[in-house]
């Protein structure tokens, strides 16, 4: 069967029981169409860079899915009709990643080198440099 990635995100209003209800119903339309899921992450409430139909903020969930095509489509259906649930994606990949996704690894990106950034001495503006050389007559 095909492998997937399904995110999608809730309002912002319903608690984080709720969210994991949605999950679990979403996730038994998949079992019931004979496809899996192989992997649940709630990603917490995040903001949104827009707002989604007056929600500044939602609800993300990511399914790892092992489902026929058929069995995505009805998930998307039911989503469409769920007022809860303000946007879907599902991407179709080769296989699935091996531990957390991108967005549970946070900890990696603040941990990562950023080069000479805030180490050190900073270099001097030009403008400082040429004051400096005319200051000492040019030498250098």
């Amino acid at each position: 069967m095909p492998l997937y990635e399904h995110v999608y995100l809730a309002r912002q209003d319903l608690s984080p029981q709720q969210v994991e209800e949605l999950t679990a119903k979403l996730s038994g339309v998949i079992t019931e169409a004979g496809g899996k899921i192989t992997k649940t992450e709630y990603w917490g409430m995040k903001s949104l860079t827009y707002r989604i139909r007056k929600n500044r903020k939602a609800h993300m969930t990511l399914l790892n899915v092992d489902a026929p095509a058929a069995a995505l489509s009805e998930v998307e259906r039911q989503e469409r009709i769920n007022e809860d649930i303000l946007r879907y994606l599902t991407i179709r990949v080769e296989a699935h990643e091996d531990g957390p996704s991108a967005m549970m690894r946070k900890s990696d990106r603040d941990d990562r080198d950023r080069g000479e950034r805030g180490r050190g001495e900073r270099r001097p503006r030009r403008d400082e440099a040429e004051d400096e050389s005319a200051s000492n007559g040019g030498e250098d």
